[in-house]
This record gives structure tokens, sequence and C-alpha cells, in this order.
């Protein structure tokens, strides 16, 4: 049984070559552009590298990306969740419809994504035309951003939550309510620790997504300096300005950001896991 098992764990090559290769193809697709990036920002004196990143007009880019992430992926985490929920213990005509929609942000092109909600949010637009009246403003505003990084952050939270809660067994849940607990004690008690881990992985896809999308937001923000200007969009500015080592220097901090954003979730995850373990394993 154990000779069976370690000629299991070697059916890849040994360690070193496998670490080798996992190192190499890390380093070509991660590490090195990421590196080329903190250098080009070294360009810049350390002066010129303060104010780069510290001008009004992009510290007001880092708070309209940041913010508008965040509340995109909270809302996908709330209704993801509920759309898995819907997908995984309901039947209904249609319902493998409803999945193959799921994933459609995936699919679409961006530029498609945020052309069509521009249109339909537009002042003139079929949504916007009926808000405009009771002075709700989606198009052009950080609204529609969210709305656009709503758009493209639901996948994420579904496709992480779904294949967890098809796993899970309903005879738990079924014995809580046979022993009297109300429904919602149910879900908060028995059903939702297990879920903790995929919605925490789900929320950090979306929010991460959001922090670096730039096709789907262009088009529906206005692009107005210090109010709906995206730091993507900013940097794409630079760029065009041939302002190569700002560009860099913006999107290092961005990237800095972000990274210490998704390691604090990430250590959160890890927190929840561990803890769901010690409660079962209790």
């Amino acid at each position: 049984m154990t000779l069976l098992r370690r000629k299991k764990d070697r059916v890849l090559p040994g360690l070193s070559i496998t670490l080798g290769f996992s190192v190499l193809y890390l380093s070509l697709i991660v590490l090195i552009p990421l590196a080329a990036l903190a250098l080009k920002s070294a360009e810049l004196s350390p002066s010129e590298w303060w104010d780069t990143v510290s001008d009004p007009r992009v510290v007001a880019s880092y708070r309209l990306s940041l913010l508008t992430a965040f509340f995109a992926a909270l809302v996908n985490l709330v209704f993801g969740l509920l759309l898995a929920w819907v997908l995984v213990r309901y039947k209904f005509p249609g319902k493998r419809i409803v999945d193959g929609l799921i994933d459609l942000p995936f699919a679409l092109p961006t530029a498609v994504a945020g052309i069509a909600l521009t249109t339909i949010y537009a002042p003139k637009g079929w949504v916007g035309s009926l808000l405009e009246p009771l002075g709700i403003k989606v198009a052009y505003t950080p609204l529609g951003i969210t709305l656009a990084l709503i758009f493209i952050g639901i996948p994420f939270v579904v496709r992480t939550v779904q294949p967890v809660l098809q796993d899970m067994e309903s005879d738990m849940e079924e014995a809580a309510v046979l022993l009297g607990s109300y429904r919602a004690r149910t879900f908060f008690k028995v059903i939702l620790p297990d879920l903790i881990p995929p919605l925490l992985t789900g929320f950090a896809l979306a929010f991460a997504r959001g922090i670096g999308e730039y096709g789907s937001v262009v088009f529906i923000s206005g692009n107005m300096p210090m109010k709906t200007e995206i730091a993507p969009l900013l940097i794409i500015t630079k760029l065009e300005q041939y302002e190569y080592s700002q560009a860099a220097a913006v999107a290092v901090v961005l990237l800095l950001i972000s990274f210490v954003l998704l390691l604090f979730i990430n250590i959160l995850q890890r927190w929840s896991n561990r803890r769901l373990r010690s409660v079962k394993g209790g």
C-alpha cells in the first residue's frame, strides 16, 4: 500500500525538476515583468517619484479604483452567493441557460461590455432615461463604474462558491430543521461557516479584477480627472504622453496597494480555514 502511494505521488518527475520548471515559469510570466516595472519606475529620482505618486490627480484615481472595486466585490459577494445557491439547490426551466449566462462576462470583450452598459445607463439610454427623472445618474459617475465592475466580477464569486455548495451534504441542514432550528439559524450556524473560505476567495478575485479593469470602465466612467478617472486609465494616459517612468511609478504603487489588500484577505481566509477545522475537530 505504501509503495503504491509513493508511485502515485511520483507520477510527475521529481521535486527538483518540477520545482525548477515552476520557478522558471513563474519568473518569466510574473516576476521578471514586475521587476522590469519596478526598475522602470526607479529611473525617476526619489523626489520625482514621490511627486508623481502623490499628485492629487493620481491619489484621486487610486481612491476611486479601490473604493469602486471594493464595493463591487462586496455586492458580488452577496448576490453571487444567492445565484450559486439558486443554481445548486433548485430546479427550474432555463436553469442551464442561466448557468451559462454567468460565464458571459468572461467571454465578452470588456470594451463591448462597457459600450453596452453605457448605452443602457446613459441619460438617454433605456434604463438611464427612467432613472434621470428620479435624480439618479448612473453613467459617468462612480456608481456607473461600480456597476461595470459588478458585471465583470460576478462570475468569480459564483464559480468559487458553486462547487462547494454542490459538495455539501444537505443531511445536516435537514437535521437542524427537524430539530426545530429556524432556517436563518441553520444557514448562519451550519451552512455559512463552510462557505466563508470560498466567499473570501471569490471576493479577492473580484476585487483584484476590479482594481485593474479598464475596458468595461473607460466608456461608462466619463474619464473626468479628480472625479471619474480610474488609475488604469491614468496609466494609459501617461503612456500615451510618453511618460513611461511616471506610468510605471503609478502602476507600482497600485500594485503594492493591491498586494497588501490581497495578502490581508488571504490571511483572513487561512484564519477562517483553521477556525473551521478546529470547530469541526472539537
